[in-house]
């Protein structure tokens, strides 16, 4: 047996037999990765843990995918798919940008593993492109222009990444403590030794002491809120203060 079952197929390997390469799709696979990955994260993913979820020894996955890399990013790409594209034409540019900003972070947040593969690999795709494009579209309906439609996707893009951040480091640490066999003692334990050090701090303290903790513990979505209004405010107060165009009259001949 090789090292490791996660690198490229080998010709000392058993041959998969033609029924397996025959019966397994790379669409299979890769909706059997994201399965692994949503239920264990980027390191419970590897090739022969697929193939015994899809009932196929793992060197068949090698005729349809190259590597574990590229089946990460496969993978990372479809979650892309995910996100809704709205018509900002029927419901306003500000209405269409708030939406894909909203199922981008619900779409992390379900697949919390593509956040870190993002920080890891190139994970583009024509899923994520299909995206970017429509954001880029939705900016331009607002009046922005090509550079400024580009920024103010990135200025959204980094917030939306960045508050699904907080809830995916959550979720992971809860995974991995689970995975090594601790039980729910051992994480309200971690959860009371970060609240010690916040009460050492004032402004900390007199928040943790005014509010009970499942308020001061609260869901990243009203953070997700706030921040998308803030941010959709100012652009509306750049494009409101721009001095209206004055129509030219035609060069006279």
């Amino acid at each position: 047996m090789p090292a490791s079952d996660d690198r490229p197929y080998p010709s000392v390997w058993a041959r998969p037999s033609r029924k397996e390469r025959s019966t397994l799709t790379r669409e299979q696979i890769v909706r059997a990765a994201v399965e692994i990955l949503d239920a264990e994260g980027l390191d419970g993913l590897n090739m022969r843990r697929l193939g015994d979820r899809l009932g196929s020894a793992a060197t068949a996955v090698y005729w349809h995918v190259k590597s574990r890399d590229d089946l990460v990013i496969l993978a990372g790409d479809q979650m892309w798919r995910e996100v809704e594209l709205p018509d900002a034409d029927k419901v306003g540019w500000r209405a269409a940008a708030m939406a894909m900003a909203r199922d981008t972070y619900a779409m992390a947040r379900r697949h919390p593993w593509l956040l870190s593969a993002m920080g890891t690999y190139v994970v583009y795709g024509p899923n994520k492109a299909r995206v970017d494009d429509h954001m880029l579209g939705v900016y331009e309906a607002a009046g922005f222009s090509q550079d400024e439609a580009g920024e103010a996707a990135t200025t959204v893009a980094t917030f939306v990444v960045g508050t699904a951040l907080s809830g995916a480091a959550d979720v992971s640490w809860r995974a991995r403590l689970r995975r090594n066999g601790d039980d729910e003692t051992l994480i309200e334990k971690k959860i009371a030794e970060v609240f010690a050090v916040a009460t050492q701090f004032p402004r900390l303290r007199a928040v943790i002491d005014t509010y009970p903790v499942e308020d001061v513990v609260k869901e990243p979505e009203k953070d997700l809120d706030f921040g998308l209004r803030v941010i959709f405010d100012g652009l509306e107060a750049r494009l409101a203060a721009r001095p209206k165009r004055t129509r030219r009259s035609p060069a006279r001949r």
